[in-house]
C-alpha cells in the first residue's frame, strides 16, 4: 500500500500595513480585511494575531511572523470606521491596539500605545478611512500643504486623541500624507515630518488621577529584595497606569541603558515583584499573582533630576538640556526610548505640583507649577506638554501632548497558515 504524505492547511493572505510610529512598529489592519471571524473579539483574533506575529516564541525573536523579539515591536493595531454613538461623535477613526507578548500566547488589549498611536492618523488616511473632503480640505491652496486633524476613538481606553497629519498635494492633484521630512526623534534613526498628538482629557472624570487618592505614597515594598520595606512613590492613571520611584531609592542613578538593566535577571525579578505590588496598590489586581497575565500595565519607571549622561546611539545629554531623566520598563523590559502612554504619564505628573515626578523636574527647588518638561531618556530626550487642574477635589489632566513621528515601510498582504486561527 502507498503511503500518502499528509496534507496541510494552506495559507491565507489578509491585507496589512506595516507602519512606525514614535519608536516602536506595528503590524496595522482594516477590521473589515480580517477574515470573518476574526472581525469580533475572541480566541480566533488573538490567535491570527499571534501568528501573524510569530508568538509565542521560546527562543524570543519571533523568526517566523513581523514582530522583531522586543516589546516596542510585538504590537498589532486594528482600525474601523468611528461609529455614531454619542461618545464618538466628530471621530474619525476607531483605534484598538493589542501588545502581543513575546513568550506566551497572550494579548493584552488593557491599554494604549501612545507611541503607534503617532501612526494611526496617517494610517487612517491611506486606508480611506477619513473622509475624502476632509482631507482635501486640509491642504492651502498657496502652499499646496497642510495638517489634517485627524480624531481618534481610543477603544482600548475609551478616550479621544488627535493626531495632526501633515499632508500636501502631489503633482496629480491628489492628497497624500507627507511622511518625510525634518523632524527628528531620539530612538529613531531618521528623521521624518513631525506628528503631534493630543490626548484629550486622558482620565476619567469620574476616578482620580491618583488611584490612591495621594500624590505621594508609603509604598510597601518588603519581600521584593530591596534593601528598605518601604519607598516613596507616586501612582498615576493618565496615558497609562504608572508608578514612579525615586532612582535611588532602587538603587540606580537614573541614567541606565538597556545594558544595565535587561541581562541580569535577579534585577529584573525584583522589578516585577515591585511592579506587581505597585499594581495591587493601584487596585489593579486583588493579587500580585494577577500581574502574570497583564504585563502590559502598570508600567513602572524610575526618575531622578537632570544629569549629563551618554545616550545608547552615542550622543552626549547635557543636563542643562533636560529638566529630568526617565527610566521605564515594558513588559519586563528596560524601554530603548520611552513608551508614548508613559510620556502622557510623566507629562501629568510633572506638571501637577507634589509628585515625586514634579520633584525631580524642579531641580531641588522647591516644587513649581510647569507646563512642559523635557525628560532625558535611554536614546535621549523628548518634550512634552500637559495641563493638569483640581475638579471636585479629584485630579485631572485636561490635556497633554508630545511630537511624534511616522512611516509606512511596507503595505502587502501577510500570510498565515489556516489552521491557525
Amino acid at each position: 500500500m502507498t503511503k500518502t504524505k499528509p496534507i496541510f492547511a494552506p495559507q491565507i493572505s489578509v491585507p496589512a500595513t506595516y507602519m512606525r510610529g514614535g519608536t516602536s512598529k506595528g503590524t496595522f489592519f482594516k477590521l473589515s480585511d480580517l477574515p470573518e471571524r476574526c472581525q469580533v473579539a475572541g480566541q480566533s483574533r488573538d490567535s491570527f494575531l499571534l501568528r501573524v506575529i510569530g508568538s509565542p516564541d521560546p527562543y524570543g525573536k519571533q523568526i517566523d511572523g513581523l514582530g522583531n523579539g522586543s516589546s516596542s515591536t510585538s504590537k498589532t493595531v486594528i482600525l474601523s470606521p468611528a461609529n455614531n454613538s454619542p461618545e464618538k461623535a466628530d471621530h474619525d477613526v476607531n483605534y484598538l491596539f493589542g501588545q502581543v507578548n513575546i513568550a506566551k500566547p497572550l494579548i493584552d488589549w488593557a491599554g494604549n500605545c501612545g507611541n503607534l498611536t503617532a501612526a494611526v492618523g496617517a494610517c487612517a488616511i491611506n486606508m480611506g478611512l477619513v473622509n475624502a473632503d476632509k482631507i482635501a480640505n486640509s491642504v492651502s491652496h498657496n502652499t499646496g500643504s497642510g495638517i489634517c486633524e485627524v480624531r481618534i476613538w481610543q477603544q482600548n481606553i475609551g478616550k479621544t486623541i488627535i493626531a495632526h497629519v501633515p499632508v500636501y498635494l502631489d503633482a496629480q492633484g491628489k492628497v497624500q500624507v507627507q511622511e518625510t521630512g525634518d523632524f527628528e526623534l531620539d530612538g529613531v534613526t531618521f528623521p521624518a515630518a513631525e506628528v503631534k498628538i493630543e490626548f484629550i482629557d486622558p482620565v476619567d472624570s469620574s476616578s482620580d488621577m491618583f488611584p490612591t487618592g495621594n500624590l505621594i505614597d508609603d509604598f510597601d515594598v518588603s519581600g521584593c529584595g530591596l534593601d528598605i520595606d518601604s519607598i516613596k512613590a507616586t501612582f498615576i492613571s493618565a496615558g497609562i497606569p504608572t508608578i514612579f520611584i525615586n532612582a535611588e531609592d532602587l538603587g540606580f542613578n537614573g541614567t541606565e541603558l538597556q545594558g544595565d538593566i535587561n541581562s541580569d535577571s535577579e534585577l529584573l525579578a525584583k522589578l516585577e515583584n515591585i511592579r506587581a505590588k505597585g499594581g495591587v496598590a493601584m487596585g489593579l489586581f486583588k493579587d500580585v499573582s494577577e500581574a502574570q497575565t497583564s504585563q502590559h500595565i502598570p508600567k513602572i519607571a524610575w526618575i531622578a533630576p537632570a544629569q549629563s549622561y551618554t545616550a545608547s546611539s552615542g550622543k552626549a545629554v547635557d543636563a542643562n538640556d533636560v529638566d529630568l531623566v526617565v527610566r521605564a520598563m515594558s513588559m519586563g523590559q528596560l524601554h530603548h526610548a520611552m513608551m508614548g502612554t508613559a510620556a502622557v504619564a510623566i507629562a501629568a505628573a510633572a506638571t501637577t505640583q507634589g509628585t515625586l515626578v514634579n520633584q525631580a523636574a524642579s531641580a531641588g527647588q522647591s516644587e513649581k507649577q510647569l507646563s512642559e518638561v523635557r525628560f532625558g531618556h535611554p536614546s535621549g530626550t523628548l518634550l512634552v506638554g500637559g495641563k493638569t487642574e483640581q475638579v471636585d477635589g479629584r485630579w485631572q489632566a485636561k490635556k497633554v501632548s508630545m511630537s511624534r513621528s511616522a512611516r509606512r515601510i511596507m503595505v502587502g498582504e501577510v500570510f498565515v497558515p489556516e489552521d491557525g486561527f
